[in-house]
């Protein structure tokens, strides 16, 4: 959590991030809601069970504690990890669903980059992902119930309106290296969109 916080992906009480320790019964380490990501001991690291109660540790679970079950069940994810980056913020905001549906998503396409091929199961530049973003909401089982059925083929990650990106993988080291994939091309578009906007060119 440290190395995300230093890169500015998770200032102040920003973010949240899940490891699997055990699947029967399901438990989740996680930090507690309403702490410094820069700041958490292990010693200050709390348990979650399927329902998001609290077993193990002292703090109340973030209340996006449901979204991470879900990934978890869904992708069959060791990890989730949850910035709240500026490409990120920005990013989900622009390509967000347009109106007030909240069953609305919206896409973002990545294409024909090298660093594609740092997620899971791509071998080729020469491809296109599209990220989900789904529109932002306090009721998280409301999001978590729009989010189940794109995360079966969803890149390794989702975006929230606003908000920020959710990576995962099958364990903590692969979560990392999505979460570190996908910020990277999330900064390489909005810098190219930059670019076309200042030059009238396509970068």
């Amino acid at each position: 959590m440290a190395s995300i916080h230093q890169r500015g992906w998770c200032d102040g009480t920003g973010g949240n991030f899940s490891l699997v320790l055990n699947r029967n019964p399901l438990r989740l380490l996680m930090a507690p809601s309403g702490v410094d990501k820069g700041q958490v001991a292990a010693a200050d690291l709390i348990e979650v069970d399927r329902r998001g109660r609290v077993v193990s540790g002292r703090g109340r679970a973030s209340a996006e504690t449901r979204l991470h079950l879900t990934i978890v069940d869904a992708c069959g994810a060791g990890a989730v990890l949850h910035t709240h980056s500026q490409s990120g913020t920005l990013l989900s905001s622009h390509y967000g669903p347009a109106g007030d549906d909240p069953e609305a998503v919206g896409q973002l396409a990545l294409r024909d980059l090298e660093m594609l091929k740092g997620l899971e199961g791509i071998n080729t530049h020469a491809t296109t992902v599209q990220l989900p973003v789904l529109a932002n909401d306090q009721d998280l089982e409301a999001l978590s119930r729009r989010a189940g059925p794109l995360l079966p083929t969803a890149p390794h990650g989702l975006l929230v309106a606003g908000h920020g990106l959710y990576a995962w993988g099958r364990d903590l080291p692969m979560a990392m290296r999505h979460l570190e994939i996908l910020e990277f091309l999330l900064e390489q578009h909005w810098r190219r969109l930059l670019l076309r906007s200042l030059t009238g060119k396509e970068p």
